[in-house]
């Protein structure tokens, strides 16, 4: 795509100029599967995510010492339309809720000891309502990209990410029908609950949506920018972030899903060092993964948000880690290989 002189020029730079997979680091770590204490293959996929972290952060063995999960809050006008069981006020009750450590996230970290950081973006103040306009001017949508980038500041090696907001599953599910096509309704889930009603309004607003902007969605950042949602720019811009600072990322659900995918239309290659933590109840979100080549690690049910899924399954990473450099070979521990 030609430059154009716009605030989306810095992204596209970004993506032509990511650093790619360590292969030493992940030799080294599949050599080193090769000797513990177990058959050939016998941790199945928790072999394949060791050897992914050490790709990704570049070094062998990896380690995770500051896992990190990343919400971030944003409220969207297209909630006016009634697509969503809640009302928007909601978002300040949760934003206090994580703050108080009252809510699913604060304990799935506690259990795990996992750090936790919530970004309130500008939750009083929706987005435009992308069926009368777009949801953002690109150069906000762009400022929230580079806003999210700053996620992973003060360091951390591994990162998950997920998102809070009334309406951001319709947003989700426009960007999803956009990028991807096909009938409205197959990308349109519950989001929050809905009822027949609801779910027939959030086909409709993703109808308008797409039909009002349908001249300028070929660009998958004007995509994000005019169907999108301040949580799921800044997602975008932390998963760059995280990439160029060699992190590897655990996506949660559906939302944080849409920025990843915006992210594969502009360059497939960009979410390389991505996992999915889990496959949500919502919507076409399993459609999603197999389109991003995604294999979700965890399958739950859930439909939360908030980085539930991600966080989940970043447990699952720690003890593939943990049997990787905790476990014997057979040199160490004196037990026969295999005839």
């Amino acid at each position: 795509m030609p430059p154009t002189g716009l605030p989306f020029d810095d992204i596209r730079a970004l993506l032509r100029a990511l650093p790619g997979p360590d292969e030493t680091s992940r030799a080294q770590v599949l050599a080193r599967e090769a000797e513990l204490i177990k058959p050939a293959g016998a941790l199945g996929r928790l072999e394949e995510i060791v050897a992914h972290l050490a790709a990704w952060q570049h070094r062998a063995p990896p380690r995770i010492n500051r896992p990190l999960v990343a919400i971030f809050a944003g409220a969207h006008g297209v909630a006016r339309k009634g697509v969503s069981a809640y009302p928007s006020e909601v978002n300040k009750a949760m934003l206090a809720s994580f703050s108080n450590g009252q809510a699913a996230i604060n304990q799935i970290c506690k259990a795990h000891d996992l750090g936790l950081k919530v970004f309130d973006l500008a939750i009083e103040l929706p987005t435009e309502d992308f069926t009368e306009g777009p949801a953002l001017e690109e150069m906000a949508c762009a400022a929230t990209i580079a806003f999210g980038m700053e996620a992973i500041a003060n360091g951390t090696d591994l990162l998950c990410l997920g998102e809070m907001g009334i309406g951001n599953t319709t947003a989700a599910a426009a960007i999803h029908a956009a990028l991807f096509g096909g009938p409205v309704a197959t990308w349109v889930g519950r989001g929050t609950g809905v009822d027949d009603a609801g779910h027939a309004r959030k086909v409709a607003a993703v109808e308008a949506g797409l039909a009002l902007h349908r001249g300028s969605l070929k660009d998958p950042l004007e995509v994000l920018r005019r169907l999108g949602g301040r949580e799921i720019a800044a997602i975008a811009g932390a998963i760059l972030a995280a990439r160029i600072e060699r992190v590897p990322v655990i996506l949660d659900g559906y939302v944080a899903t849409s920025a990843a995918a915006v992210l594969h239309a502009l360059e497939p290659s960009s979410i390389a060092h991505c996992l999915a933590g889990h496959v949500a109840a919502e919507g076409a979100h399993a459609e999603v993964l197999k389109r991003l080549d995604l294999v979700p690690l965890l399958d739950l049910g859930l439909r939360l948000g908030e980085g539930s899924g991600a966080a989940l399954a970043c447990a699952i990473v720690k003890t593939a880690l943990a049997c990787h450099t905790g476990m014997a070979t057979f040199a160490e521990a004196g037990v026969p290989e295999k005839v």
